[in-house]
């Protein structure tokens, strides 16, 4: 991130702009939003900037710039659609202390202005650093056809209501009640009785929440999908943005993360198949614990906690707590990696049915039924299968399993950097060494992907 998005008080500061054609029109209707004390430079103005002048609405001086115009000015624009005479307005602006930007000319700005959606006071700037100014635009049309022009008229009303709503206990209380005031009760209060019925329903939605008593904990299993934010639920999306802790697995990815709320705590407690990690009895201990203190947890388990996350424990120390859960699957990884190669899980006249297996278990290697497994046709998707792989080869080669059975490993799946390698059962090892694995993979025995183009390393190098 080059620029760093803020939103500058500019009530009763100068802002000085340099032109008087298309450039400068188009930032001093923006600019004419705010309460900033606007002077405009310009020998020969557009007509609608004398009329702005004449209303008093700013103050145009008939003239280029000069030393001195841009003293205390706490923004300068440089928009007189020509190259030379706006490096030249920037150059003496910068010696005045102003913070400069030169329509059109990224390199030469200290600051971009973003398109803006407005619902005053609820502003949403949007940015692309210059790179697509045409996408800006397009998400703004987008946001401007999603938000109701009533969102104005609800955080105005409620912005004069806060003093009031600090009788409430700083932290989730208040959040509880903002959000049932702009997700509930004003909406209604607005469509039923419009602007004057605002207040009122905010004064009885107080003595509502002032009567409550303390919110208990409750703690969210959520599913984290393989890795790719899109993948989310809007259900979990939802739970991470009211989250007071967060709770993750190693394998949740940061893109992931940055969607909680920002002032959330974020706690890893994640583990590595043989090496590093968090005691689950310790997990289960944190959990409890801020749960206890009347925090929303969400605990982030990667794919979806209902399948190899240990999540029966964390209940069982739940409820022997006696506190409050509930679950949000995930999309696992057995559907992302079978959805990179093209194929499906189970297919008429193949298999009737799959298997999930662990790779390895408490007790290290896991074992399996085998001699089932070997019969031809038997899909399964295997997880934690990367350091098992051999133990895995050897046990169905022994129970019989065609070596020629395909088998395709997909590590970091629905990721960008995704990858996708083609073997064989007889193949598996040496296969995955020398394809230095780096990243979480599934095995899916028994598939191949549809196409070769899908391969990352194509079968016939693999063989």
């Amino acid at each position: 991130m080059q620029h760093f998005p803020i939103f500058m008080d500019l009530a009763g500061h100068r802002v000085v702009l340099a032109g008087g054609s298309d450039a400068a029109l188009a930032k001093l209707r923006l600019l004419l939003k705010t309460e900033a004390r606007l002077t405009v430079l310009a020998a020969d103005p557009a007509p609608e900037i004398v009329r702005w002048a004449a209303e008093g609405r700013l103050r145009l001086v008939r003239r280029g710039v000069e030393p001195g115009d841009a003293l205390c000015a706490a923004l300068f624009y440089a928009a007189t659609d020509d190259d030379a005479e706006d490096a030249r307005a920037a150059r003496l602006a910068r010696a005045d202390g102003a913070l400069v930007n030169m329509v059109d000319n990224l390199a030469g700005s200290q600051f971009i202005t973003p398109a803006i959606v407005d619902r005053d006071p609820v502003t949403v700037a949007i940015g692309t650093e210059g790179a697509a100014p045409v996408l800006a635009r397009t998400i703004k049309r987008e946001l401007e056809e999603r938000l109701s022009p009533a969102l104005g008229t609800l955080a105005r009303i409620g912005k004069g209501f806060r003093h009031a709503a600090e009788r409430l206990p700083f932290g989730r209380a208040r959040r509880d009640f903002w959000a049932d005031y702009y997700d509930r009760a004003g909406p209604r209060a607005l469509a039923d009785g419009g602007e004057p019925a605002l207040m009122p329903a905010l004064d009885r939605l107080l003595e509502d929440h002032l009567g409550r008593t303390d919110a208990p904990g409750h703690v969210v299993f959520v599913g984290a999908g393989p890795g790719d934010p899109d993948l989310l639920t809007m259900k979990a999306r939802k739970a991470l943005d009211t989250a007071d802790v967060v709770i993750h697995d190693r394998l949740v990815t940061p893109q992931i993360l940055e969607l909680a709320r920002r002032e959330a705590l974020i706690l890893d407690v994640g583990k590595e198949g043989f090496g590093p990690h968090t005691e689950q009895g310790d997990i289960n201990a944190l959990i409890v614990a801020h749960v206890r203190a009347g925090q929303q947890v969400v605990r982030l388990k990667s794919g979806d906690p209902t399948i190899f996350g240990r999540l029966d424990e964390e209940i069982e120390a739940m409820e022997g707590a006696g506190l409050d859960w509930s679950i949000v699957p995930g999309i696992t990884a057995a559907s992302a990696s079978v959805a990179a190669i093209g194929q499906s899980l189970t297919r008429r006249g193949r298999n009737g049915s799959v298997r999930l297996l662990t790779g390895h278990d408490m007790k290290g290697f896991a074992d399996h039924d085998w001699a089932q497994l070997a019969r031809p046709g038997e899909v399964a998707a295997i997880y934690m299968g990367k350091r098992a792989a051999r133990f895995l080869q050897g046990r169905l080669l022994m129970h019989g399993a065609d070596p020629a059975t395909p088998v395709t490993v997909v590590e970091n799946a629905s990721r960008a950097d995704e990858r996708r390698i083609a073997t064989t059962l007889g193949l598996l090892e040496p296969t995955l060494t020398e394809a230095n694995l780096g990243g979480p993979a599934l095995v899916l025995y028994g598939l191949a992907p549809r196409r070769a183009a899908e391969m990352s390393i194509p079968l016939q190098e693999a063989l």
